[in-house]
């Protein structure tokens, strides 16, 4: 069983021959639709006259012993995100962690989210939390939704919260189940996501 879950949670296309994360190229895969937007988002399909609006939930991501695994209905880019973000989830914090290099031995906040961006090829620099507050389109996205101030950046991609607040799991990024209040922060997400 095992075996399954470690498959679907890091298909090869996103690992790397170092173990590293190989960015999706050009072709991340369709972004999402009307028929499959996170709910709240700014994209959902506006009503016109004829229809009303649609805003239909996605299946979110199954969360097992701390690693994430995509539904099937997942764009690439965004199974390449949980990919990326499983190969460093049990990583420390350590600030700076992220900026210097894609691979390092921790990452602080926002290294963790471009770390993740990276590997879904949505993303090519390493971003600080500041700048992740422009980061693609305004508002919540249907899969992936970046959360930033001047002094933090986390994400929410497919339904679960991907932070290096630290937990009973210690600090460093990780996945959580939990929402954290959004309070102070700028929601983004990339454009199609």
């Amino acid at each position: 069983m095992a075996v399954i879950v470690l498959a679907a949670v890091f298909p090869a296309a996103a690992l790397g021959a170092g173990g590293g994360v190989t960015p999706t190229g050009t072709d991340r895969g369709a972004p999402a639709t009307a028929g499959t937007p996170t709910p709240a988002s700014t994209e959902c399909t506006p009503a016109t006259e004829i229809t009303p609006a649609s805003c239909l939930p996605v299946t979110k991501a199954q969360f097992v012993l701390g690693v994430a695994a995509p539904p099937e209905s997942a764009p690439p880019a965004v199974k390449a995100a949980i990919a990326a973000a499983n190969l460093i989830r049990t990583r420390p914090y350590v600030w700076g962690g992220g900026h210097a290099r894609w691979w390092m031995p921790g990452y602080d906040c926002s290294g963790a989210v471009s770390f993740v961006l990276h590997g879904a090829g949505l993303l090519s620099t390493p971003m600080d939390s500041g700048e992740m507050m422009n980061l693609g389109a305004a508002g919540k996205g249907r899969w992936i939704t970046v959360y930033a101030n001047a002094g933090h950046a986390f994400a929410v991609i497919d339904g679960l919260r991907w932070d290096t607040a630290g937990d009973s799991s210690g600090t460093g990024p990780r996945w959580h189940k939990d929402m954290v209040s959004t309070a102070g922060f700028v929601a983004r997400h990339p454009a199609g996501y």
